[in-house]
């Protein structure tokens, strides 16, 4: 994948991301939201190597902000092409809260539902992650149910899940 549009630019992640994702996912304030308060504990040789494993089907991307890196999505295509679950986190705190993160997602799935194919996107942010279900909620995205107390966080806490599903009747585009 490679998106361009004005000053942003999705694009997949190549091993010479590996540094900067290490330092994003080990990051205990990036990764609170979605259940890691202590970060990841994962290294650059394990980045680099599940870089090597992803293709078209599945990818971690990065996202570009006037050619610096402010974040990353994921996706990963079902084996019948019909659904993409996805994942973004804007990880450099600057560059949360002006709207970029509809604008990226809205780039994001138009090429997931135009070249890509695909029928319905879905996603599962943490219930308590309000201010991303308010962006998907504006994306068009509808909530299907609530998974109460489905998993642990790294602090014993049990955590609950909101699942959306988006099709492209229903997609709400922020490109202008």
């Amino acid at each position: 994948m490679n998106i361009q549009y004005k000053n942003i630019q999705i694009r997949n992640a190549t091993p010479l991301d590996a540094p900067q994702l290490c330092t994003w996912w080990n990051d205990g304030k990036v990764m609170a939201h979605a259940g890691f308060p202590y970060g990841l504990g994962i290294s650059a040789e394990k980045i680099v190597a599940d870089i090597y494993k992803m293709d078209d089907m599945r990818s971690v991307c990065i996202i570009l902000y006037d050619n610096k890196p402010i974040g990353e999505m994921d996706y990963h295509i079902s084996e019948d092409k019909s659904t993409a679950d996805i994942g973004i986190k804007i990880c450099n705190a600057d560059k949360q809260n002006h709207g970029l993160g509809k604008l990226i997602l809205s780039l994001f799935i138009q090429e997931l539902f135009s070249k890509y194919g695909v029928s319905k996107i879905k996603l599962d942010p943490n219930l308590k992650n309000t201010r991303a279900q308010h962006v998907y909620e504006q994306l068009g995205f509808q909530k299907t149910c609530i998974e109460w107390d489905s998993w642990t966080d790294q602090l014993g806490q049990l955590q609950s899940a909101v699942l959306y599903e988006l099709t492209p009747e229903q997609f709400i585009s922020y490109i202008s």
